[in-house]
């Protein structure tokens, strides 16, 4: 499964059950829309730290960051496997 691919489907899962993977567009902006809550997204990038093994904590992001599944895709291929300074 491709990244891209992985997150859609686990948004399309816990946001929008019902909904065919293939129909939720990589750019449909997840926020504007009422998709994700400011709650939501919390428990998004939690599943993101756990899933793709990335520190969030200790990183730099905002909401724009997971404005769409492209973004967040950018996000995660920027952070994948980054360890948490000591």
């Amino acid at each position: 499964m491709t990244i891209q691919r992985d997150i859609t489907a686990h948004i399309v899962a816990e946001y929008l059950p019902g909904t065919p993977v293939s129909e939720l567009d990589a750019s449909y902006d997840l926020l504007e829309n009422g998709v994700i809550s400011s709650l939501d997204l919390l428990r998004l990038i939690e599943w993101l730290g756990d899933r793709f093994d990335i520190p969030f904590a200790d990183l730099e992001i905002s909401p724009d960051d997971f404005r769409s599944v492209s973004a967040v895709e950018k996000v995660v291929r920027r952070y994948a496997g980054v360890t948490a300074p000591e």
